[in-house]
């Protein structure tokens, strides 16, 4: 693993020396690459026992919530492992509102989800933000389990049987002809391969930014999109007078108290935007190919994933919280001729990865600049004994 650290660290590095206009670029291009790679299909990323364009979405749903999570985990240091909640409350938000029991269209019940969302965070965080560590873990792994137990019993929210029929997305372009029509004002051919020779492949056509059965393309490129919109807002708070007060109250809150930081807001604040990010993800993830959602959708192990992808990621940074999430959504996918095994393969990198990777695998800027600087001491140090035992 030394190697591979290194290999990490002098990425980072590199990523964080360079001018602003180029990390732009680059940027921009990875973002375009991503949206082309479920058409492109390459031989050795696709899966094969499931539809690729399924797995990007699942992929960029679980970078969103990572994002979200990272925020309360990374920003503000807060261990939440109930974060599920705030994921199924969004879904059940959208689905009684679009469908169980209202019928409102999807773009104006997203950010009611939203909001609703937000609200739950506040009513959580605002009596249990006052207690810290391992007390705080424990409340909020009750709260997810609270809203899964909830949902499950009340009936105005589809109880077991869950919410069937959740409307999607408006189309772009003329509907899609019943029961596979395409639609839409154009398609999009799809590449296969031989090999490594590429081909164009006009049987698997995707329409454009048509929310149907048909393919699960658009969907990922709607969250996909939700998700770059995060991240730019991620960065302004992150590099605000709000983000510093979070780091300030993660490295110490009672340090940051004596200085004239407001920590229980500022707290209650991560708690809430994080919480609406969720809800957020939910959202989508409620609208989504399937249009189902039920209280089996949102289970414990879920919340445990999500707080393993900001982890594995590097908490504290919103590229290695995006990395995470989709790492976690897209490994057990692409490994799936291990069936059963494959999980336990899954949980055993995650138990050695942070033995010797604690930071996640890009860690923060702060802990590259204090590793560097610890280096650097610990190498004085070394050179100042050799001379002492030498004179």
């Amino acid at each position: 693993m030394g190697p591979v650290r290194t290999a990490l660290d002098a990425m980072a590095r590199r990523w964080a020396g360079m001018p602003r206009g180029a990390r732009v670029a680059l940027v921009v291009l990875l973002a375009a690459f991503f949206y082309v790679l479920p058409l492109v299909r390459p031989p050795v990323v696709t899966t094969q026992q499931i539809d690729f364009g399924g797995v990007m979405f699942g992929i960029a749903a679980f970078a969103l919530v990572a994002v979200g999570l990272n925020i309360v985990i990374g920003y503000a240091g807060l261990l939440d492992l109930g974060y599920v909640g705030f994921y199924a409350v969004g879904a059940y938000t959208t689905g009684v509102l679009t469908s169980y029991q209202f019928h409102w269209s999807f773009f104006a019940a997203l950010p009611v989800a939203i909001v609703v969302t937000m609200i739950t965070g506040v009513l959580l965080g605002a009596p249990t933000l006052r207690v810290r560590g391992d007390y705080l873990a424990i409340v909020t792994l009750g709260f997810g389990e609270i809203i899964r137990l909830a949902v499950t019993n009340v009936e105005w929210v589809g109880a077991a049987a869950g919410i069937k029929d959740i409307p999607h997305p408006p189309n772009i372009g003329p509907d899609p002809e019943p029961p596979f029509g395409t639609g839409g004002l154009f398609t999009i051919p799809s590449l296969s391969w031989d090999g490594l020779v590429p081909s164009v492949d006009t049987g698997r056509e995707t329409p454009f930014l048509v929310f149907g059965a048909v393919s699960a393309i658009p969907y990922y490129w709607l969250v996909l999109t939700v998700l770059i919109l995060v991240l730019v807002a991620d960065r302004l708070v992150k590099d605000s007078r709000v983000g510093r007060a979070w780091e300030a109250t993660r490295e110490d809150e009672d340090a940051a108290e004596l200085m004239g930081v407001p920590t229980f807001r500022f707290k209650l604040l991560a708690f809430a935007l994080g919480a609406a990010i969720g809800g957020l993800s939910g959202a989508l993830y409620a609208s989504s190919q399937g249009g189902y959602i039920n209280p089996q959708s949102f289970p414990l192990l879920l919340s445990i994933l999500f707080v393993a992808a900001v982890i594995v990621g590097g908490a504290g940074n919103r590229w290695g919280a995006v990395l995470g999430g989709a790492l976690v959504a897209y490994l057990p996918e692409r490994f799936r001729e291990f069936s059963d095994f494959r999980l336990l393969v899954f949980g055993l990198a995650l138990m050695i990865l942070p033995v010797y990777r604690p930071q996640g695998l890009l860690p923060p800027r702060r802990t590259i600049r204090a590793r560097a600087a610890q280096e650097e001491i610990d190498e004085l140090e070394g050179r100042e004994s050799a001379q002492k035992e030498v004179l």
